[in-house]
């Protein structure tokens, strides 16, 4: 990639939303700089000056491409595509786009943002709400929207080996990371055999599985046995 192509992107590691960007980067074969912001460290620090210079809704990801900066997580994922057209992101048929854009969205704006880490930070900090019952809500809501998202694909005649046919896509892209939200808050996935199935597909791929948030680099590692 040429220098004026250099891609940053301010992620963290158990962030769904980066973790969305970094599968599509990965899926179309981009090399990227991650520049770690820790979401709860020193009270946050996407709350840094410094850091709201970047963004000032404080929030990741941000993808830095040269001198352009480019915010949320969707938005971020249509660029690459239209940027970088390979390895689409995106099905060619405008009802497929449709489809896939549409299931991506039952995601990234109906099921992550009520267990986004500020909400329930208000919760615990403003109502000093309990961490069981936070727990609680944050399952909720997610067996809500995977209820209707199994609805969706379940014997779908465009449902494949992925959310839409059999290249993964934009859809993937927000699937997997809120799976991972959803078994991190107790949700039986079985309960959801063909999210289950395609998350199995999904990271079988080398994109999806470098993605994982265990293998970023601000990934806490488990202390060293002394025995």
């Amino acid at each position: 990639m040429p220098v004026q192509d250099h891609l940053k992107l301010f992620s963290y590691w158990r962030s769904s939303a980066a973790y969305r960007v970094r599968i599509g980067l990965n899926l179309k074969g981009l090399p990227y700089e991650i520049v770690p912001v820790h979401l709860v460290r020193d009270g946050g620090q996407q709350h840094s000056p410094e850091f709201r210079q970047t963004n000032p809704q404080q929030l990741v990801p941000v993808l830095l491409h040269g001198k352009r900066t480019i915010r949320q997580s969707m938005a971020i994922l249509e660029y690459l595509d239209e940027t970088w057209p390979d390895a689409p992101l995106l099905p060619t048929s405008s009802r497929d786009r449709a489809r896939a854009r549409g299931l991506a969205q039952t995601i990234a704006c109906d099921i992550h943002p009520l267990n986004n880490l500020r909400v329930l930070q208000y919760f615990e900090n403003t109502w000093s709400v309990p961490q069981p019952e936070r727990d609680e809500w944050v399952k909720h809501w997610i067996e809500e929207g995977f209820t209707a998202l199994e609805a969706m694909l379940v014997e779908h005649p465009s449902t494949g080996s992925f959310c839409e046919g059999d290249v993964p896509s934009i859809a993937d892209c927000c699937l997997v990371p809120q799976v991972y939200n959803a078994r991190r808050f107790g949700v039986d996935i079985t309960r959801f055999p063909t999210i289950a199935r395609i998350e199995a597909d999904c990271l079988k791929l080398p994109a999806f599985d470098s993605a994982r948030p265990e293998r970023q680099p601000d990934c806490p590692q488990p202390a060293a046995s002394t025995a």
